[in-house]
């Protein structure tokens, strides 16, 4: 079904990885790795195909899978995968919300399925051009993103840990994926791209637009220092100074670092972090 929806499909086991086996497995000598063009199946995502006789032979050759892998990054969809995480205490769709709500753009309804663990994907198409990274908590705690080279459990996947679940309501089509989004995942979200000083902060009206907005205020409704103050006050063990360093670096880029600093470390204290670990980790933060 999947694949008649255009998205390319790969075989996967219950751990969640390739089917079929490497037809090069033994072969130690080759000089460059195949990605497929001997023909045969084994080659992981470059496997990957919508064409439904190559499917079936696909899938027939690992009759075991209990799983498929949706690949990213590829037509006609351009598969952007978001991964919020909730293992491990992260809360990566709250995390999501504060990148939205930092940036000023909107998540517009789209394909989503729900994780075993409790986690969603979130399924935006994107261009062909720049190719958007696969990377693993670079924009916050919890996001996980999957982009070219990278793949989706696919949703009635059953695995080790669980089944995948398309959540019933959302769209069976992909959103587009939004200008500021597509802008966080093609740079680095703790650094600015302006040749000359001033011109560009995470608070423009686009995040191509070169005009100062005045600077904000930990009062004004739009401020986000309630959410961060509250992400940072949620972290379980194990997730507390990342939790901290990520919301000190959202107050800097803002311009609310200084004046956020005592109550960041308040709401550190509060999840058993000492004085000196919350102080080290903002500073950590003022630094980067």
């Amino acid at each position: 079904m999947a694949a008649g929806r255009g998205y390319p499909v790969i075989p996967l086991t219950r751990a969640k990885l390739p089917a079929v086996r490497s037809p090069h497995h033994a072969d130690h000598a080759a000089p460059t790795p195949c990605r497929g063009a001997c023909g045969r199946p084994g080659h992981g995502i470059h496997d990957a195909t919508a064409d439904p006789l190559a499917v079936r032979r696909l899938f027939a050759a690992a009759p075991w899978a209990t799983a498929y892998g949706i690949a990213c990054g590829v037509p006609p969809h351009h598969l952007i995968g978001i991964d919020l995480d909730t293992k491990h205490g992260a809360d990566g769709l709250t995390a999501l919300q504060l990148l939205a709500s930092e940036h000023h753009f909107a998540l517009p309804p789209t394909v989503t399925v729900r994780t075993p663990s409790g986690g969603h994907h979130l399924y935006f198409s994107g261009p062909p051009t720049p190719l958007i990274p696969n990377s693993a908590g670079r924009l916050a705690p919890g996001i996980d993103i999957r982009g070219t080279g990278g793949y989706l459990v696919g949703p009635g996947s059953h695995t080790s840990r669980g089944t995948y679940h398309l959540i019933p309501g959302t769209p069976r089509t992909p959103a587009p994926a939004p200008t500021a989004l597509l802008h966080l995942l093609t740079h680095s979200p703790h650094t600015t791209h302006s040749h000359t000083p001033h011109t560009h902060t995470p608070y423009s009206p686009t995040p191509y637009s070169h005009t100062t907005p005045p600077r904000p205020s930990l009062h004004t409704p739009t401020s986000p220092a309630p959410a961060l103050l509250r992400f940072v006050r949620t972290a379980p063990n194990g997730q507390r100074n990342a939790r901290l360093f990520w919301a000190a670096c959202r107050a800097y880029e803002s311009g609310l670092g200084q004046e956020m600093a005592t109550a960041l470390t308040t709401a550190a204290l509060d999840t058993g972090l000492t004085e000196r670990e919350a102080r080290a980790t903002i500073a950590s933060a003022a630094r980067r």
